[in-house]
């Protein structure tokens, strides 16, 4: 079962996205919560994943984000997003983020991108993708992307960019008939010779040196 926390500043937003989870057998929705609650709450329901909203009146997501990425076994956290402005977006990156959700997701979807981030993967809305991608990584952050690609091995290379199409630690080794184990590792290699930070930030990076599309 993954345990899910929402973190939103609008009751509709955190009923309609437990309500959509709930009707499933797998996913269960612990708590919902303001900005000003979610600490309290996420520290009493240990949720393996955080839907959190960045801009709340009450408190800074970036608050919540950068307090849980200090904890010992930090949940999963996606960012939730109306993307009408990407000013939080670079920051969420840098302080951790494991993913970008648009509000108005494909409730059929949902799901599926839950139990994508529950097992290790990568979950990015394209409108999210590309604002982030010209963004992001074309600011003062950026390093010339194809670059540090030339440090990878050919296996590292094939590990990237199945991470970088999303696909969890699982999924990879059953594509390349590698354990989950050496999978890990691979991902850990590869992230110490892009110089990244985490696995977000690392399938940006692919998607820009033109490795996945």
């Amino acid at each position: 079962m993954i345990r899910v926390v929402v973190v939103d500043d609008e009751a509709l937003i955190r009923s309609g996205f437990a309500l959509i989870l709930r009707a499933v057998d797998d996913i269960d929705v612990v708590a919902t919560a303001s900005g000003g609650q979610a600490l309290d709450l996420i520290t009493e329901h240990a949720p393996d994943v955080v839907l959190l909203d960045l801009r709340m009146p009450d408190v800074d997501g970036l608050t919540i984000l950068r307090e849980l990425r200090r904890r010992p076994n930090p949940p999963i956290v996606a960012i939730l997003t109306t993307f009408d402005s990407d000013e939080y977006v670079a920051a969420a990156l840098r302080a951790g983020a494991a993913g970008f959700l648009l509000k108005d997701t494909n409730p059929h979807r949902l799901p599926d991108l839950i139990r994508t981030l529950a097992e290790g993967g990568v979950v990015l809305s394209p409108a999210v993708t590309r604002t982030v991608v010209n963004g992001y990584l074309d600011g003062g952050a950026r390093k010339a992307a194809a670059e540090p690609l030339r440090l990878l091995s050919e296996r590292e290379r094939a590990v990237l960019t199945l991470l970088a199409e999303g696909m969890s630690n699982g999924d990879i080794g059953g594509r390349l008939h590698l354990s989950v184990g050496t999978v890990k590792d691979e991902v850990s290699a590869i992230l110490a010779k892009l110089g990244v930070g985490n696995r977000v930030q690392a399938a940006l990076l692919a998607q820009r040196a033109g490795l996945v599309d």
